[in-house]
């Protein structure tokens, strides 16, 4: 009999798996066997049949020259996380991606991280600065960091071990924090039914001042709040 008191062996399968897709996540380019091999410390037969295993349930697929990414149903899957927080944010950061020519997104707090879930880039304009959903940075910095923090306690703060960072004038900002030379503007989205969430843009260079864009962020905020039950 097993003894329920006693923790038991997690899948090393599983987590090796997991530690894949999210490798491939967090790269801005396909990657080989050997590659994915070394960033889990695995041998390279393991690793194929990991990706084997995960191209058959078409989570991940092969270029032309046999490197892996993410495939198409990875994003299908997403869709299902916060729904109706996605359905509410995005006609509200196409919008703000719209009037400020700046990449908009959505981010929602995971224990210590801010995992963007969702974000939108401007149809026009010029060179603009991609987000993808899935990328993830330390709650202690970043503009959406800061601005997640306004919506814990000290108390959760603290079990986290972050110093609180306070907003100023409704909004937080960061430059060179996650990405060297990227700067973001961010506000907190307080609404009922979702987990500590924030609304960001990020940028190398802007014609509107943070002022301006914090305003913007704060009216779309609204907008969801509103739609979602704000807290």
């Amino acid at each position: 009999m097993t003894d329920a008191s006693v923790p038991q062996p997690h899948s090393q399968t599983l987590s090796r798996g997991i530690r894949v897709l999210e490798t491939l996540a967090d790269s801005s380019t396909p990657l080989t066997i050997a590659q994915l091999a070394s960033a889990i410390d695995v041998h390279r037969s393991i690793a194929y049949r990991i990706l084997r295993t995960l191209e058959d349930h078409g989570l991940v697929a092969r270029d032309a020259g046999g490197a892996f990414a993410l495939a198409p149903k990875m994003a299908t899957l997403a869709l299902g996380v916060e729904r109706d927080l996605q359905s509410a944010a995005l006609p509200e950061l196409t919008a703000v991606a719209g009037d400020l020519a700046l990449t908009a997104f959505l981010v929602v707090l995971d224990n210590l991280e801010c995992v963007t879930l969702a974000s939108v880039e401007p149809r026009t304009g010029g060179a603009t600065v991609a987000q993808r959903p899935g990328t993830r940075h330390l709650l202690g910095v970043g503009a959406p960091g800061i601005a997640i923090q306004s919506l814990l306690t000290d108390a959760d703060l603290l079990r986290r071990g972050v110093a609180r960072r306070p907003l100023a004038n409704g909004f937080a900002t960061s430059h060179d924090e996650v990405i060297p030379g990227l700067r973001s503007v961010a506000v907190p989205l307080p609404a009922t039914g979702i987990p500590p969430a924030a609304l960001a843009v990020v940028f190398v260079s802007s014609a509107h001042e943070d002022r301006e864009i914090g305003a913007r962020l704060m009216a779309a905020a609204t907008a969801i709040g509103r739609d979602l039950g704000t807290r």
